[in-house]
């Protein structure tokens, strides 16, 4: 089964027939999806479970069959706040606690049609844990790379849904080098950071805000780390555009953590190569990615929306968390940083603005 959709960004070759790998082996590019994402509401599948009734956005063969634990329909819920009403994506209502199952089902499906009954990924936490998730639903052995800092709770989901656990030392830099490793002598790497299936699945979060408000928002505050979310919501929004023969897509606001945030740097320069990031230890754990794959793809996006990237110093990241607490959202510091961020720039935001809350409070501790 070739995927003709799914082609080298450096070089141009489709995605091959045999094999999985995680990056072009002719030139070692990166995969993305050819001609962006289409949109048709007339060929929704009301019948099929959760984001799956967008299937026909996700760039998949037909014969490909779901992977699903419910994911996506998500609530959007209004509340009062800073002087406006803003509505709250709530992500991490999840099945595994996180947006990651958006991406994790359509990537499970693919490995599943492509016949992979082992793969490794690796993670800060929710991406492990989603993964983990629906490699069990799909009967996919998972082993789960994650820094030895990771959260305890997502340290725990991961085993409990029977991945072999790989604690690394170091940053989450080091994870990332030590699965290369792995994926390098031959195993299949189900990476949600190099290989583009979660993106379509991430879009399909988009579609549903705009059921949900009856119309395009005007700005949409979300967490950054690869940029993937925010990614494949942007794409989602211009797909719905064009359906719709509208001008632009919402303003889209990635937000980071001071302690890490070379999205926000790539910003600051224009979308020019920025000079070394730092990566510090952090809070907002979710975000701590040193070095973004599709990190010039995230901002650009950021910039055509007329956005911007914003970051959060580390002192407001907690109080941030209590704050949505408060309006009974328990969530994650990684969610919470939209918080903080939406409290800097509220004031320069249209209507209406909605806000993702990424992953779940229980995940932390």
């Amino acid at each position: 089964m070739t995927y003709p959709s799914v082609f080298c960004r450096k070089c141009g070759r489709v995605y091959p027939k045999d094999g999985n790998p995680y990056r072009c082996p002719a030139c070692g590019g990166l995969y993305d999806f050819r001609g962006g994402t289409h949109f048709d509401p007339w060929r929704l599948e009301p019948s099929q479970p959760g984001i799956w009734r967008f299937r026909h956005t996700f760039g998949l063969p037909p014969e490909v069959e779901p992977v699903s634990l419910g994911e996506g329909d998500t609530p959007l819920v209004w509340a009062k706040v800073l002087g406006r009403r803003i509505a709250f994506k709530c992500e991490f209502i999840n099945p595994s606690g996180s947006f990651k199952d958006r991406g994790s089902a359509v990537l499970a499906a693919w490995l599943k049609s492509r016949g992979v009954t082992k793969a490794v990924e690796d993670s800060s936490g929710n991406a492990g844990a989603s993964f983990a998730a629906y490699a069990a639903r799909a009967g996919i052995k998972a082993r789960i790379f994650v820094p030895d800092s990771a959260s305890g709770p997502k340290r725990k989901q991961i085993e409990a849904y029977g991945a072999e656990l790989v604690p690394i030392p170091g940053s989450r830099s080091d994870v990332a080098d030590a699965i290369r490793q792995v994926a390098d002598s031959g195993s299949v790497y189900a990476s949600h950071a190099y290989l583009p299936f979660n993106l379509p699945g991430y879009a399909s979060a988009a579609y549903e805000i705009y059921e949900q408000i009856g119309k395009m928002p005007g700005a949409v505050v979300v967490p950054a780390g690869q940029g993937g979310l925010l990614l494949g919501l942007s794409r989602g929004f211009e797909a719905l555009c064009k359906f719709h023969k509208q001008n632009s897509i919402p303003k889209m606001i990635g937000v980071q953590a001071r302690a890490c945030a070379p999205l926000y740097a790539l910003f600051a320069a224009g979308g020019q190569e920025p000079n070394q990031v730092t990566e510090i230890e952090t809070l907002a754990e979710g975000v701590r990615v040193r070095n973004p794959l599709r990190g010039d793809d995230a901002v650009a996006a950021v910039l055509t929306s007329h956005g911007f990237m914003l970051v959060v110093d580390e002192n407001d990241i907690l109080p941030a968390r209590d704050v949505l607490a408060r309006l009974g959202f328990y969530v994650e510091p990684t969610s919470a940083i939209a918080w903080a961020a939406l409290i800097q720039v509220v004031e320069k935001l249209p209507d209406p603005i909605v806000v993702i809350l990424s992953g779940s409070g229980l995940k932390y501790g």
